[in-house]
């Protein structure tokens, strides 16, 4: 029965029936009771923190609960659902037939995060928990507007995200997720926040190592000097200029005159002529091969390598990385492949710990998996 929010209702009535609401359920969200009490979730919160004062109730991420009543028991074996579209209003459901809703925002739906969602919805499956995904388009404002909705009507219990954390959008982004009402676990991203600088629960592909295991390759394989180049604006690019970066030193590789370059992608108007500077450092400096991020850059540089009469990999060896469409080139791409899939059950499985763990004490995670070389015909020996 809803009961109207009217003058003659009182603030005892109103917390006694969230309290036969919880003992019927066990767990009940912050709006699925605001919706059956036709009162605003502010007010719900509050009511919340008041009884858990008084040891009535105890609060868990997203709404309240009995003492004695594990959150675990939230998580029935149901089918997994991911949309893109919008999501009807939540339905009341016992205890038992609850299903437990992840929030899920990504940069992109059509390229390298596919996977990583693959891995998520494979995870989620067999907790039985629904997925609610959203694309943010590497957007701090459009990210935060997509969480706040899914937050507000969609009735979340936990969000994966894949943030933008530079700049002061980012910024504000990273601290509005710390204070969430729910529990968040950053894809591919990491983060700390606070006067100690504590880190965000995260799942992360170790793209240094990956990076740095490209260089030993090619160093492998007899080339001495191993250039690098990047595109503008990719999160990516720190990670693996830095693990090129310690590899060439650790390898003794000369750095002086080989290419470094942070660019403009494929898609910019200048990048044909980017393309040539690139080639043009690497004969003025006498630089064999090439690591390039990502794959869509690396397999244009080849296309212009073949234009200008070099070959890959005799004149110039070429590695990619993020391996999406590597294995398309002609000749195909010798890859760097993060763990996208692995990526996406880790952060699932971590969350779902942290879902069912009822220690607010519980430390933060952060999990690192290793990317995967892929060697295929672009890269040989120079012996």
């Amino acid at each position: 029965m809803t009961v109207s929010d009217s003058p003659g209702q009182l603030p005892d009535e109103r917390r006694a029936q969230m309290v036969e609401l919880l003992r019927r359920r066990g767990v009940v969200r912050v709006h699925e009771l605001a919706a059956e009490l036709d009162v605003s979730a502010i007010t719900i919160r509050r009511d919340i923190a008041l009884l858990s004062s008084q040891g009535v109730i105890r609060r868990v991420r997203g709404g309240a609960a009995l003492h004695g009543r594990p959150l675990a028991q939230t998580l029935p074996s149901v089918e997994t659902e991911a949309r893109t579209g919008e999501e009807p209003p939540p339905q009341p459901a016992s205890a038992e037939e609850r299903q437990v809703t992840i929030g899920m925002v990504v940069p992109s739906l059509t390229y390298y995060y596919p996977d990583v969602i693959k891995g998520v919805r494979e995870a989620a499956a067999e907790y039985g928990a629904r997925i609610v995904l959203r694309g943010g388009g590497y957007q701090a404002a459009d990210e935060r507007r997509q969480l706040s909705r899914m937050l507000e009507t969609a009735g979340v219990d936990g969000l994966l995200v894949t943030p933008t954390t530079t700049g002061e959008e980012g910024e504000a982004l990273v601290r509005w997720l710390q204070d969430a009402d729910v529990p968040v676990v950053l894809i591919e991203r990491a983060a700390t926040v606070g006067p100690y600088h504590e880190a965000m629960e995260s799942v992360v592909s170790d793209h240094a190592f990956g990076a740095a295991m490209a260089v030993r390759h090619l160093v492998a394989l007899g080339h001495q000097r191993v250039g690098l180049v990047t595109t503008q604006q990719s999160p990516t690019a720190p990670h693996v200029r830095r693990g090129w970066r310690q590899a060439c030193e650790e390898l003794a590789l000369r750095l002086d005159g080989t290419p470094d370059l942070s660019t403009v992608d494929q898609l910019h108007p200048e990048w044909p002529a980017t393309l040539d500077r690139v080639l043009d450092e690497c004969l003025a400096s006498g630089t064999t091969a090439l690591l390039v991020h990502s794959d869509p850059e690396a397999i244009s540089l080849v296309e212009r390598c073949q234009e200008r009469g070099l070959q890959v990999p005799r004149d110039l060896a070429v590695v990619a990385y993020d391996d999406e469409v590597a294995e398309l080139c002609d000749p195909p791409l010798t890859a760097v492949r993060p763990p996208k899939t692995a990526i996406g059950q880790a952060a699932f499985a971590l969350l779902a710990a942290r879902l069912a763990d009822e220690d607010p004490q519980r430390p933060a995670h952060r999990v690192v998996i290793e990317p995967r070389l892929i060697v295929r015909a672009s890269s040989s020996s120079r012996a």
